[in-house]
């Protein structure tokens, strides 16, 4: 049987120093190889390597990841597998770093599964994702975890296989009851309804100084959970409207389940027939949270509040 072409180190590092000499490095491999090669990492770290690389940063795709993968739902249809499959033919190379101090405590649960689920997204392509974690600014359970979604790790004395890798573990590690919120609006709804859900999600954005797009942004997003309640979760559900930390949340609930574990992670041709809601919900949120089991299902959406 021939080894997976797909790797997936995980790079830790102390330091600009460290961190510019090994990203770097692994960008100018990929160059010298004839490889397509992009980075996606915060913008202050982007900023090293860009300035490190030259006029060699021309040939490189570079991206923020505070933008690009804003939600870390994002990133694999719209960062990875954006790039990748532009290139069907080539064995490409990516520097993604999804992970970084900042990071709040809601968001870290949906960046460690995504880490997870990059081993099977990427199952049998020909890609190098190398995801750099910073040794001296996480929390060590964030890096222990890493070792757990990353087959293969790397650092200043070299690289080595992962004893711990179990990618599975963190997926359904973080797959857990969301804590409730204090207060909120709600609404049941079912076929009859659903406009309702619609609306009250729109006002409420509206009212916290969302823009005219924005609030299209979040009426979508409700229609296509909506949508999917109506289709697969039993023919009804629940929506639960609050403000926490500067976001607008939308939680809708059903009785459905979803098994695919990159279900909304996978980009959809336009011109096949099929479901696009969990992908549109991905791309437009600005963080989505997942909680689901057999007999019930909570999506949980934010999105930023803007400045006033």
């Amino acid at each position: 049987m021939l080894a997976d072409p797909f790797t997936h180190p995980a790079l830790f590092y102390r330091g600009d120093r460290e961190y510019v000499t090994a990203t770097t490095g692994f960008v100018r491999e990929g160059l010298e190889a004839g490889e397509p090669v992009a980075v996606a990492v915060p913008g202050r770290n982007l900023a090293l390597i860009e300035k490190e690389l030259g006029s060699q940063a021309q040939r490189v795709m570079l991206l923020d990841m505070t933008e690009a993968g804003r939600n870390p739902g994002r990133i694999i249809p719209g960062v990875l597998r954006e790039f990748a499959d532009r290139h069907p033919d080539e064995h490409v190379r990516i520097i993604g770093e999804p992970i970084w101090p900042g990071r709040s405590e809601a968001e870290y649960p949906a960046c460690a599964q995504h880490e997870a689920l990059i081993n099977y997204a990427f199952r049998g392509r020909h890609a190098t994702i190398l995801c750099p974690y910073d040794l001296e600014g996480l929390d060590p359970e964030v890096i222990h975890e890493a070792a757990i979604t990353h087959p293969v790790l790397r650092d200043g004395s070299g690289e080595r296989v992962s004893d711990h890798y179990a990618p599975q573990r963190v997926v359904d590690g973080h797959n857990g009851p969301l804590a409730d919120p204090v207060d909120f609006m709600a609404l049941h709804f079912d076929r009859t309804n659903l406009a309702e859900v619609r609306t009250l999600a729109a006002d409420r954005a509206a009212e916290l100084g969302f823009g005219a797009v924005r609030v299209d942004d979040v009426r979508l997003v409700v229609a296509e959970l909506g949508a999917n309640s109506l289709d697969h979760g039993g023919g009804s559900g629940r929506i639960r409207i609050w403000s926490e930390d500067d976001r607008l949340v939308c939680e809708v609930s059903d009785s459905g389940h979803i098994t695919d574990p990159l279900a909304g992670r996978n980009p959809v041709d336009p011109r096949v027939a099929g479901s696009r809601g969990l992908l549109i919900v991905n791309l437009l949120s600005d963080l989505v949270r997942v909680h689901t089991r057999a007999g019930a299902t909570v999506i949980r959406t934010y999105f930023d509040v803007p400045a006033r």
